[in-house]
């Protein structure tokens, strides 16, 4: 307990709501993220967070309130944020494109896919839309972009990735270096992103939203390279898992999430990553249909797995509630299945990304407002230079210059000058 709290102390979280929470609860309630239904602050949800029962929550399209769209969220997010013992990952898949939540008919910035970015081959062009959407973020104190998408395009009529343009290209180098821009504009403002699908979802032909995809005869190992490139060079803050099927990789056939040999194995040891992992949805197609809950809860945890995602967006998803979830990692935790260990390493690896991204709630919002204002000076100066640059393109081109006299005239002119 004494550590228990000394991490706290550490991220400037103190609480006397502690003392009547046991701490187990807690660390449960830290690798909880779930989804709500209503353009509105949903009391059930606001009692969980108050209660050290959730430790983040996801922004979709179904939340944002239509009239005066961008304070109405801001508000509904604060509520959450001034609600948690801890502060709150205030998550979004804010891609650009067709995964864009924040949408212009909200008055929200337009947004691109990161096939636009890709064909653009310009990484002026991922830097500019990729600063409006953390400004965007920021301003609403949403901490969390499941962003950018690493996987290859690999396979053009893939239906959730190429199709969809959700991938920069097929090139692993590319995908990398823009992925790292894209990241570098979110870090000047304080947003955290996660890299997702690992091990890769370029190649598969089926949607795992809808049930099982499985890469097996189509995955390629160079899909490791983002990961490995921009962990190396120290650009990775999150990663989410795939729902992925690759018996390759996992000879019994377990989809990425739940599988230990591809968490635990390739990304934790061959690889080397040590931060947080994000599951994709735990309530999509390719778990439910083939697994039960608790099940499910049990090889995402046992295989890495350090944050949930119950979105509650899918049909039949809200049987699947916080208390329920949190029960079942109890009684795992207490007939021995999973140790308290295994527990306090997903814990201690979210409070640490909490603390390296400065989440003292007073903090936080100090820095939202300056990072605002440093990005709108930004906008301002860029819109300035850019004008000053055409005025001055237009004055060249309007300009004749002369052509210089050849060396034998100007010696003429001179010797008539000393007569």
């Amino acid at each position: 307990m004494k550590l228990f709290f000394t991490c706290l102390l550490s991220i400037g979280v103190i609480s006397t709501s502690y003392s009547q929470i046991d701490s187990l609860s807690i660390k449960i309630g830290q690798m909880l993220l779930i989804g709500f239904a209503d353009t509105k602050v949903d009391e059930k949800v606001l009692k969980e967070i108050r209660d050290g029962k959730v430790g983040s929550i996801i922004i979709f399209e179904k939340n944002i309130p239509r009239s005066n769209s961008y304070m109405a969220l801001k508000k509904i997010i604060w509520t959450y944020q001034q609600a948690a013992i801890t502060p709150l990952f205030i998550a979004i898949d804010q891609e650009g494109g067709r995964v864009n939540r924040l949408k212009e008919k909200y008055g929200f910035p337009r947004s691109v896919s990161a096939a636009y970015a890709g064909k653009s081959k310009s990484l002026d062009t991922v830097r500019f839309y990729a600063q409006a959407t953390a400004a965007t973020l920021a301003g609403l104190g949403i901490n969390v972009n499941f962003a950018p998408t690493v996987d290859l395009a690999s396979n053009p009529d893939n239906p959730i990735i190429a199709k969809v343009e959700r991938s920069y290209s097929a090139d692993a180098d590319t995908v990398s270096i823009m992925a790292k821009a894209f990241i570098e504009e979110h870090r000047k403002l304080g947003v955290i992103t996660v890299l997702k699908h690992f091990p890769g979802h370029g190649s598969s032909k089926a949607d795992t939203h809808l049930g099982i995809a499985d890469v097996t005869n189509t995955w390629h190992e160079k899909e490791l390279i983002p990961y490995k490139k921009l962990l190396q060079a120290g650009y990775v803050d999150g990663i989410m898992s795939a729902h992925i099927v690759n018996k390759k990789l996992d000879a019994r056939g377990l989809p990425g999430t739940l599988s230990d040999s591809i968490l635990g194995n390739i990304l934790r040891k061959e690889i080397g990553y040590t931060g947080v992992v994000f599951s994709d949805d735990m309530q999509m197609h390719a778990i439910t249909k083939h697994y039960g809950l608790e099940e499910a809860i049990k090889l995402a945890i046992l295989a890495g797995v350090d944050v949930m995602t119950f979105s509650n967006n899918i049909s039949g998803s809200e049987e699947r509630t916080v208390d329920k979830v949190h029960g079942i990692i109890k009684k795992l935790v207490q007939n021995g299945t999973i140790s308290e260990e295994r527990i306090n390493e997903s814990y201690q690896r979210i409070l640490t990304l909490k603390k390296s991204f400065a989440y003292d709630k007073a903090y936080y919002q100090r820095e939202v407002l300056s990072q605002k204002h440093y990005a709108l000076q930004n906008l301002r100066r860029a819109e300035k230079q850019f004008k000053q640059a055409q005025e001055n393109y237009n004055k060249i081109n309007k300009t004749t210059i002369p052509e210089a006299a050849p060396e034998n005239e100007k010696k003429k002119k001179r010797s008539k000058k000393k007569q």
